[in-house]
This record gives structure tokens, sequence and C-alpha cells, in this order.
């Protein structure tokens, strides 16, 4: 187990953990949670031996394989497939110690490095790396493209896969969803609730940690307190924790105020001195129970929209897609033919599997994409503000947050978009002060600043601008969960119209009461809860992968690469209508055919019978690799394990080619 006791771990001058205790049973699920800053990244950094305590103990049992995903953007040619694949380490040092060991001409190293390379799971590392990449959303076509074709985004979902590829009986994960859509999102959950290892993550997607972890532990004012149950339980607990203190700390608060009352008034009379001095004492013993310290709440609230057009917008026939490429071409068109209307005060989750065009509706209505065709109608004094997935990135790094509110004002009021708000400096400091930038932080570079703290900045100049609609794509990647609740709490106050996209279904439920769900080029309604669209979803992509598998075989496997001399034959004529001459060329065309098919039938028989002993060959050849046998003979059974699975895999596509042969030929005859 893992066990931390008395620990006490600094940053710099800031003390994250001070005298904290907790333990980590084997195979538990834990969710790590707790304020921004608490030190939750750097409790990670003590468990991967990147930081090391200050003072206390620390314990990780040392035979305890750890997975973590790495940080850094992967920066490489690789194809994706081979860079998760190398994830397994174990695999990767067996393979290198193979190659080491024939080099070496050890007979006794030989041995144990094809054991090892067979314990490993060599033979099906491949199928376990594509399995991990397409559950997390990319295509049977992506599986060889080169890591650095990827954008960042799908990058660090390879940076996962790799992860999760390596063996571990300890596994880290920090943030795991913030590069996932809702289908991914769906897969990670059900790859990690059958994780056998001990694991502890860091989310804040409340959801997520419902549904993966039975364990969490709170980092608050530097110390560790272990709630049973995930994070749900966790905040009813706490709940009724801080009441029981409460009422505590009340009652005892009267019970001193007592004993202090009788001390006050009869300290100085000889008479009742020794029960005046009993009761001092009593003072003394009494363990104080601290006052309920909770953290205060950030909270914001969206203006009223200076007028409500109703429609908000109408699309009539319109497609969404991205223009024609510079150098010609046609534009690619995602979703097409959509005419619908969007309301003053509708609430909208916009549902779609990953690819199927939902951000790409957003940035259209946003007016940052033009329509391919058709045409969207805005409503009279429409003023939408809109959170788009990169939206972090338009900040500028080398300004402030006040700077940033500045240049607003400067573009609002040229673009005659001000609607009673405060432009002076003062006023504009204090509407940042609501948002928690408060005293130098106003003036702090944002480049210097959490992606919790520009996401927040980002909000804060979208309702500055009172807009009356809202278009969010994936607005909590960076927010904690207490930011995510007071987002929650200003949406469902909000009086104007939302459209969200998010993986965050706890915001989907709390916001919207209806979905749009982008599917097979359209647009429509979903007609079902976030739990009947969390199956579709799974279904969506179990069929997407098996017609994609089904495609790339059968481009495998055709045309066939035997040399078939078949002539097509025109149709034959009924039987009843047939003169001799036509029945005998049947005849002649049957026996030709019977002659061309004749050897490669021969081959197939063979092919199957050599399949079936090379079977046995290889359980044979596995049993002596797991048995302690002279070194000599297990390294010339693994020797001989190679090439036999090398032999089975050139007679299976020789058979595929046979079979696929024959089959041709007699469709043709």
């Amino acid at each position: 187990m893992i066990t931390l006791k008395n620990l006490v771990l600094r940053r710099g001058t800031k003390v994250l953990l001070d005298g904290a205790s907790a333990t980590i049973n084997p195979g538990e699920k834990v969710g790590l949670v707790g304020r921004n800053g608490a030190g939750k990244s750097s409790l990670f950094g003590l468990l991967n031996k990147t930081l090391h305590e200050d003072k206390g103990d620390f314990y990780v049992p040392a035979q305890w394989r750890m997975a973590q995903v790495a940080q850094d953007m992967p920066e490489t040619d690789m194809p994706a497939t081979q860079f998760v694949i190398e994830g397994d380490v174990t695999l990767l040092a067996a393979q290198q110690e193979v190659t080491a060991s024939e080099e070496s001409d050890d007979g006794e190293r030989m041995a144990h490095a094809y054991m090892a390379l067979h314990d490993a799971g060599a033979h099906d590392a491949p199928a376990r790396a594509q399995a991990l990449i397409l559950g997390l959303g990319f295509r049977m076509d992506e599986l060889d493209r080169p890591v650095n074709s990827f954008s960042g985004g799908w990058r660090m979902r390879l940076q996962l896969a790799r992860a999760l590829m390596c063996p571990s009986d300890l596994l880290l994960l920090d943030e795991p969803t913030n590069h996932l859509d809702l289908d991914a999102l769906v897969w990670l959950e059900a790859w990690l609730q059958r994780y056998n290892g001990t694991m502890l993550v860091i989310s804040h997607d409340r959801e997520f940690l419902d549904a993966v972890t039975n364990v969490t532990i709170h980092i608050e004012r530097a110390q560790l307190t272990r709630y049973g149950g995930n994070y749900s339980k966790f905040e009813d607990m706490r709940a009724e924790q801080m009441a029981l203190q409460a009422t505590a700390y009340s009652k005892q608060q009267e019970k001193v105020a007592h004993l202090q009352k009788f001390i006050d008034r009869f300290k100085a009379k000889a008479s009742k001195a020794k029960q005046a001095q009993s009761r001092v004492k009593a003072l003394e013993r009494m363990e104080k129970i601290g006052p309920v310290l909770a953290d205060a709440d950030f909270t914001f609230e969206f203006s009223e929209p200076q007028n409500l057009p109703n429609p908000m917008l109408a699309m009539q026939d319109v497609s969404f897609g991205y223009p024609s490429p510079e150098d010609g071409g046609e534009p690619t068109v995602i979703v097409r033919n959509v005419s619908r209307s969007v309301l003053a005060g509708q609430r909208i989750g916009i549902l779609g599997a990953n690819g199927q065009g939902k951000s790409t509706v957003v940035k259209t209505i946003a007016r940052d994409l033009k329509a391919i065709s058709g045409e969207v109608i805005e409503g009279k004094g429409l003023n939408i503000g809109y959170f788009a997935q990169q939206e972090l990135d338009v900040l500028r790094p080398a300004d402030t947050p006040l700077e940033h509110m500045i240049r607003l004002v400067r573009e609002c009021t040229a673009q005659g978009r001000l609607s009673g708000q405060a432009t002076r400096e003062q006023d504009l400091r204090s509407f940042l002060g609501s948002f928690n930038f408060t005293g130098d932080q106003v003036k702090q570079a944002v480049g210097s600043m959490s992606g919790g703290e520009k996401a927040r900045l980002v909000l804060c100049m979208i309702v500055w601008q009172r807009p009356n609609l809202l278009l969010l794509d994936e607005p909590t990647n960076h927010l904690d969960l207490a930011t995510r609740e007071a987002l929650s709490m200003a949406l469902n106050e909000f009086e104007g119209t939302v459209m969200l996209v998010s993986h965050d279904r706890a915001l989907l439920r709390a916001v919207c009461d209806e979905f749009w769900l982008v599917s097979r080029g359209g647009i429509g309604p979903f007609d079902g809860d976030l739990d009947d669209y969390q199956r579709y979803l799974l279904d969506v992509a179990k069929q997407a992968r098996e017609a994609q598998r089904q495609e790339q075989k059968d481009q495998r496997n055709a045309p066939p690469t035997v040399p078939v001399a078949v002539v097509a034959a025109p149709s034959p004529a009924p039987v009843a209508n047939r003169s001799p001459e036509q029945r005998k060329q049947d005849a002649q065309r049957r026996q030709q055919l019977t002659e061309q098919l004749r050897p490669l039938k021969k081959e197939l028989e063979q092919n199957e019978k050599r399949m079936a002993t090379l079977a046995n060959e290889k359980s044979a050849l596995e049993t002596v690799l797991s048995q302690q046998t002279a070194p000599a003979a297990m390294a010339d059974a693994g020797r001989k394990l190679k090439a036999v699975n090398d032999d089975i895999e050139a007679l299976e596509a020789r058979w595929l080619e046979l079979t696929d042969a024959i089959e041709s030929a007699n469709s043709v005859a």
C-alpha cells in the first residue's frame, strides 16, 4: 500500500502539506480533489519521484510499476500505432534484450529473453495499441499517420493511449479528460472501470470522478482527508461533517462562555476560589473545536440583456463546413441543408460523436466561418458571446487582465456595441475583482497565469459584453469544480439563449432542457437524456470501428493476387432454350474452370494442413518456454517459436488469397 505519515511538502516558500497522513490500499481508485494550487499535482510529483518530501515518512512499494501521461507534446514522425506500442516499456525492454541476446550468442540469455518477450505480449501488442487509439476517437485510416501530423489535442490523446498501454500497478492521471470529446470520455470511463491496479486521478469533471473512483482524498489547508466513496459521496459526507462541526463548535462556545462567566464572577471570592480554579483547569483541558472555515465560493452572474430578439436567428437550408482552399477546389461540407430556428430563452445542448461537425456549426453561428450555402438570418440586436475551444489561445500572453478589458472597451466602442457598461478603469478593476482578479493580479501578465485563470478571464470578458446569445464550445476544459459550479448557476439565471457543446455531463444536465444531435451530415432533435446519448455513442463507435475494420480487410484481400485465367462468359441462356452446341460450350467451360481451380484447391488443402501442424508446434514450444528447462533448450525454443509465428502469419495471408481467388473464379463462372 501507499502510506504518507506526518508528511511535509513545500514548493518554494509555500507549504502544501504540513503533517499530512493518508493511506491508499492496493486496487483502490482514488480521486484527488482540492482547490487549484492546493498541491494535487505536487502530490503526483511526490509519487513519481520528481519531488521529495521535506519531512515525514512516504512509502510506495518498490516493485510497483507506475504509468502516467507525459505532459510534454510529442514531436516525432513515428507512426501513431508504433508510438503507442512503445509506451509498453516492458515489451520495449524485452525486444531490446532479444536483440542483444541474439548478438551475444548466449544460449541461456536468449532463452530468458524469448520467455520475457512472450510474457510481455508481443504477439498482440499492435492490436492492443490500436484498440486504445480507436477508443480515444481516432479513425482506422489514422493508425499509421505520423504523430507530428496531428494537432496538439490529438497528440495528447496519443500520450494518454501510450500511458494506458503501459502495464502498471499504479496509474496516475492528471486531468485526462481535458482533450476528449464525450464519446472518447465514455470509452475511457469504461476502460478505467476495468483497470485492475491502483489509480489516482485529478479531474474537475464530477461525473467522471463518480464513474471511476471509489475513494476520495481531499487536500485542504495543507492536510489530507480520506473519504470512502466517489465525489458525490465525498460532498455529502463533507457537508454532514461540516454541519456536525458547526453544531459542536456552537455548543462548546456556549459551555466555554458559561465556565468563563462563573470564573469571572467568583475568582475573587475565597469561598468559591477552589470551584473557580477547577473551572479554569477544565477550560485548559478542553479540546477546542475549530470553527467551520469553508472556502469562499466563487460566484458571478450575467447582466440582463438589453434586448431579446425572437427568434434569435433562423437558418434556411444552411450547409456548414470549410471554404474552398486558396489553390482552388470544392469547399468541404460537413453538415448540410439545415433549416432551424433558435428562440429567445432556449437552452440547447449540441451533441454529436467526434468529427460530426458540432464546433463547425457553432463557429458558423458565431460568424467565425461563413455558411457554405443557405442563409443564417440574425434577429435585430443579436449580441453573441462566444467561448471557443481555443479561446485561451487568442489572449495576449504579454498583456494583463486590465489591458485586455481596456482593449475590449475600445473594440466595442468602435463597433457601437456598448450597452450601458461601465468603462472607467476603476469600474473595470472592480469588474475583474468579481471574477477573483484582485490586487496585483489585474496587472499580472496573462502568459504567467494558469489555464483556469485564463478561462476565468475569457468568461469575464464575455459577461461584460452583456450578450443575449451564448455560444459555449467546451468552456470547462480548464475550470476547477468550484468555477464550473459557478458557471452552471450563472447560466441557469441567464435570461438569454444558450447553445452549449461540452463533455461535462453535469453542466449539460444542469443547464440544457433540449438537445440537438449533429449526425450523418444533418441536425435533428435528440429525444432522450444524456444516459440515452451515452448508450448511443457507444453503439455508434462500435459500428464505426467494425465498418472500418471490414473496409480495411476488404482492401487487403482484393483483388486476388493468385493468377487465375478465367474469362468472363455471357449470361447463359435458359436451359430449355439452349442448343446442343451451347450445352457443349458450357460443359467445356466447367471443365476448364475445374482444371484451373484444381491446383488452387490442392494448395489450399496443403495450406490448412500446414497451419494445423504449426499450431501444434506453437503450443508445444509455448509449453517448453513456460517450464524451467535447460537454457540452451529454452533459447532454441524461443527462436523456433518466432519462426513458427512468422510462418503462421504468412500462411494465413496466403489462405485469404487462395479462398478469395476460388470464390472469385466461381462467381465469374
